[in-house]
């Protein structure tokens, strides 16, 4: 049985939730704000993710090294991410600091002066991590397929924007962003792990209330999605593939057949592609399909990097098996497997504070609401046969797919009327 899930929304609309598990000795806490790379205008792309490494560049009483230095007395780990739509500050400390954590956290959080100094600093680090994206052609795949299928709009643009937007960006570019755009009403801090909530609530509530509600926030616009084969001629040992179309939003009710969909297709061992394409065929040494969910949209995709003499033969074996999903049901067994796979996936990330930080934010962000494991396990059992075959039939119709390559492609011919189911 879950323990249960407290809830707490401040005078200003932040909203604190925490569940506790007396079973670890540590918390994880983590400052969500709904706003990331689709919140951004072309002209503001990567603001989001410099704000989340200015962050820890130093407070009205804290520098850069003394944040670091503060958190590794504590042995306490701290980190952030940017991601589409949220941007995420969180730390993992012994139970017995949490009042250290949340003090150093809230600091960074509400105080930080991004230095002009520290901007330029971090300018030159961010140049370095566009650099390692695309030194890393399995990564920069998905970057360059997300701009193939998006196209102009904020989700075709990468998370860590353009190197000419970087280099003009300074503080009072990143202050005026961060002002307008992290409002309260758009803050969740999440916390799982050892600990009680009122005393939570007690710590936070008075420094968070502090921060003023907002007057407008930039309209996310739903993209449809492009049909096109895009190629990026680059010299490497491989070509990479990836094929994708559009998939479903988050809150869909329909998610829990898609992400069995999934799992039967590419997301696990013996998965279809993988027993397909690597096992039998041994085409490729990673191939995977994945899903990318947003609130009001999302791609359906698929991966594989192979041999440039069989670029074309994997993707036409990628595109028969995503056809198959739509012209006959899967096995009963598969379904049964996709479903226990899925519900130990779920289970097992569960027993980790990190990962239950995680959930109750997106919960709260999405739903309003904590799901529990149960509903989920049930939700997932529910999904038949029939379930799987009317999604797939709904989300694969011919010229929807995009496809993006990159590596030696010399026959670019050879592509263009792939594009058929």
């Amino acid at each position: 049985m879950e323990h249960a899930v407290n809830k707490t929304a401040l005078n200003n609309s932040i909203r604190i939730v925490s569940k506790k598990m007396p079973h670890v000795h540590s918390v994880s806490m983590g400052v969500w704000v709904n706003v990331g790379a689709r919140d951004e205008s072309s002209s503001e792309s990567g603001l989001s993710h410099f704000i989340e490494h200015m962050i820890f560049k130093g407070t009205e009483k804290r520098t850069a090294f003394q944040i670091a230095k503060e958190f590794d007395a504590i042995g306490g780990h701290t980190n952030a991410f940017t991601s589409a739509e949220n941007t995420c500050y969180h730390a993992k400390v012994l139970d017995t600091h949490l009042e250290t954590m949340i003090d150093i956290l809230s600091d960074i959080f509400l105080n930080s002066v991004f230095d002009e100094k520290e901007v330029e600093n971090e300018r030159a680090v961010i140049f370095q991590e566009i650099g390692m994206v695309e030194d890393s052609p399995d990564e920069y795949i998905h970057v360059l397929s997300g701009r193939n299928f998006w196209g102009d709009n904020s989700l075709g643009r990468s998370v860590l924007g353009t190197r000419e937007n970087i280099a003009g960006f300074n503080s009072h570019t990143i202050k005026g962003f961060f002002h307008k755009l992290y409002q309260p009403e758009r803050i969740v801090i999440s916390a799982a792990g050892n600990l009680e909530h009122n005393r939570l609530v007690d710590l936070i509530g008075p420094v968070f209330e502090s921060i003023r509600p907002g007057n407008s926030f930039p309209e996310r616009i739903t993209p449809q999605g492009n049909s096109m084969v895009n190629l990026h001629q680059r010299q490497l040992e491989q070509v990479h593939i990836c094929l994708g179309t559009k998939g479903m939003s988050i809150t869909d009710p329909r998610r829990y057949a898609y992400s069995l969909m999934n799992t039967i297709l590419g997301g696990n061992m013996s998965s279809r592609l993988f027993q397909e394409i690597r096992e039998k065929r041994g085409l490729a040494y990673s191939v995977y399909s994945f899903i990318s969910s947003y609130v009001d949209t999302g791609i359906f995709g698929a991966y594989a990097g192979l041999n440039p003499k069989n670029a074309r033969k994997a993707t036409e074996l990628i595109l028969k098996e995503i056809s198959s999903l739509k012209q006959t049901r899967v096995d009963p067994n598969e379904l049964k497997d996709a479903k226990e796979h899925t519900k130990g996936s779920l289970m097992l990330a569960s027993e980790s504070n990190d990962n239950q930080m995680v959930r109750l934010a997106q919960n709260e962000t999405h739903f309003g609401r904590y799901i529990p494991l149960e509903e989920i396990a049930n939700n997932i059992e529910s999904v038949t046969q029939d379930d799987i075959l009317h999604l797939a039939e709904s989300l694969f119709q011919k010229t929807r797919f995009a496809l993006t390559l990159l590596g030696p492609v010399i026959h670019e011919n050879d592509f263009k009327d792939i594009l058929t189911l």
